[in-house]
Parts: structure tokens; C-alpha cells; sequence
């Protein structure tokens, strides 16, 4: 299937990283795994991995930054943004640094290895998303706008709410509780 290439896992969860290394071991992945950018750069500069599995919050760094990064040291590799924290924003930041797919943690390893061996993600002249049957609640909305203001100003927070005309602290509060679940059974 994927004739043993190396696949980076870069999670700052040691936990989460060792379940999916070895889910991902048993379905043919030469798996290697990074706690922080760090140690993904040393790895992917000495093993050179076709695929790469990667959390956007990598402690007090960002994964969206060490996208390109990695694409530079080795062109042909796939990545694959993991997030908690998903948002149409940082998915077409993902996106556009050269990710080529994105995934909203939990997730399976079955998701993993489609994500990664299948096709590239769709360009921008493809529809990527299909309408909503019906409109989402205000509250996702602003999680989204806010998670779209916070990828432009680079994670800074005190910009971030000084261009949405709020008080940082209310951000701060804002950021800490979880996105906003679309539920479409609500009305």
C-alpha cells in the first residue's frame, strides 16, 4: 500500500501521537513521530517522509508555520492538518501553506490514510464546500470570523481584538471555551 515511506506524526500530545503511530504502523506506514517543530524539522531533514500528519497547536507554536517549512525540505510530501480546533479559516490557511487535507479531531486512523493516499485536495476553482440546508447559528459565525481575524493577524491576540473592536480579555474568554458545534438537528 504505501511501500513502507516514512510518515511523520508531529503532535505535542505523546499520547494521541503513540495511538496513531501505531494504528497507522499496522495499516503499512513507516510511522516516525515529533513532539514540537523542532524535532520535525531534524526528522524530516534525515528521513525525508512522504507523508506527514500534523496538529495545528503544537504548544506555543502554531503547525500552520511549519507547513511550508516542511514542503520545502521535502516537496512531494503530503500533509495532513489535525485540528481541535476547526474552523473554515485556518482550513483554507491549511490549505493555502500547501497542506493537502484537514481533519477535525477526533479522527480515526481510517480518515488518516484516506486523507493522505488519496486524491490532492480540490483547487480553488472547485467547489469546496457544499451550502448549508440552513444557515449556521450566529454563534459558530462569529467562532469562524474570529478564527479567520486571529490566522490574518499570525495568533496575536491584542491585534486580533483590537481589529474586531473588543476587549482582549473577552477574546482571551471567547478563545477558551470550545468552537461552536453545528448541530443540525437544532432549529
Amino acid at each position: 500500500m504505501t511501500d513502507q515511506q516514512p510518515l511523520l506524526i508531529i503532535d505535542d500530545d505523546a499520547t494521541f501521537a503513540r495511538v496513531l503511530a501505531r494504528a497507522l504502523s499496522s495499516r503499512g506506514f513507516e510511522v516516525l513521530t515529533a513532539g514540537n517543530a523542532d524535532e520535525a524539522r531534524a526528522l524530516t531533514r534525515r528521513h525525508h517522509p512522504r507523508y506527514c500528519v500534523l496538529d495545528l497547536k503544537l504548544g506555543d507554536e502554531n503547525g500552520l508555520r511549519l507547513i511550508p517549512e516542511l514542503r520545502a525540505l521535502v516537496p512531494e510530501m503530503r500533509v495532513l492538518l489535525l485540528t481541535g480546533y476547526a474552523s473554515i479559516a485556518t482550513a483554507v490557511e491549511a490549505i493555502k501553506r500547501g497542506a493537502h487535507d484537514y481533519l477535525a479531531k477526533p479522527v480515526d486512523a481510517d480518515a488518516v490514510v484516506r486523507a493522505l493516499l488519496e486524491g490532492d485536495a480540490p483547487s480553488a476553482d472547485d467547489e469546496l464546500l457544499d451550502a448549508p440546508e440552513a444557515p449556521l447559528a450566529l454563534r459558530r459565525l462569529e467562532w469562524e470570523h474570529i478564527q479567520r481575524v486571529l490566522t490574518e493577524c499570525d495568533g496575536n491576540i491584542s491585534e486580533t481584538a483590537r481589529r474586531l473592536g473588543m476587549h482582549r480579555r473577552t477574546l482571551q474568554r471567547k478563545l477558551s471555551k470550545h468552537p461552536v458545534r453545528e448541530r443540525p438537528d437544532q432549529e
